[in-house]
């Protein structure tokens, strides 16, 4: 059972998913004004919407913890906790209709990620991780989730969003890894970490991420049994190279890792 805080953080984490969700699913499926931000990713007023939403309920019940979101920058990040944002995860994915786009939640303390969430409004999952003194819970909506067993790279289904995420070397050493799995997937977002929480998807391989990104799913994996890094093997933080290795176990993960490195 999580510790009582946990559970206040987790009602706060619900309530802005919630409130996410009022915001995009008014949006999804309908004309969109579509900007190209600096990075060239498109922007929609459905992630600024409820990027806000989000923001006005932490300002009234965690007004003293720092936030990095997507879309409206970072405040206080020196804080004791964190809240990290990013409101549509797979914003082309909403553009285009698909269903395979979420909003993702993470709350740092202590140098970890303490609670990660991936909520999928259109599919009407809500996925979330926690870690505390009292241990580690993973759900998907309310049902225990835990990863595979896989360990060996040859039984390991693999997920990654897109081809084009990846420079031509990091291609290189993702197409080397992910033809010898026994199967490899492209498409799906940040829907694919919570496959693999879920034990469906034995390996996920990203590049280019920043933490809105990843930390939420890292949270949920982490409390789920799996483990995921940079591809030095480094935890995941704010700090981090955008370049992630999410795997089932520790073995698969060291081997993914080592694949990687050839």
């Amino acid at each position: 059972m999580p510790t009582q805080n946990s559970l206040e953080l987790l009602a706060v984490a619900n309530a802005l998913a919630d409130a996410a969700a009022a915001q995009s699913m008014r949006y999804f499926r309908t004309p969109l004004e579509i900007i190209d931000k600096d990075d060239q990713s498109p922007v929609t007023l459905a992630d600024r919407a409820a990027e806000t939403a989000m923001r006005e309920i932490l300002a009234a019940q965690c007004a003293q913890d720092g936030i990095f979101g997507e879309e409206h920058g970072r405040e206080r990040l020196d804080a004791a906790r964190v809240w990290v944002l990013d409101p549509i995860d797979g914003t082309r994915s909403f553009i285009t209709g698909s269903p395979l786009w979420g909003t993702l939640i993470a709350v740092l303390e202590a140098g970890g990620v303490r609670l990660g969430m991936v909520d999928m409004p259109v599919l009407g999952e809500r996925w979330w991780g926690l870690s505390d003194a009292a241990g580690r819970l993973a759900l998907r909506n309310g049902r225990p989730v835990r990863t595979s067993e896989v360990r060996a790279i040859e039984q390991a289904r693999i997920v990654t969003t897109s081809p084009d995420i990846f420079n031509a070397a990091d291609w290189q050493a993702f197409d080397g890894l992910s033809r010898r799995c026994a199967m490899r997937r492209f498409g799906g977002d940040c829907y694919g970490y919570a496959q693999l929480a879920g034990g469906t998807i034995d390996l996920v391989v990203e590049t280019d991420l920043q933490p809105y990104d990843y930390l939420g799913p890292a949270g949920l994996i982490e409390a789920a049994g799996g483990v995921i890094t940079d591809w030095e093997g480094r935890p995941l933080g704010l700090e981090s190279d955008g370049r992630v290795v999410a795997a089932a176990t520790p073995e698969l993960h060291r081997a993914a890792l080592a694949a990687l490195s050839v």
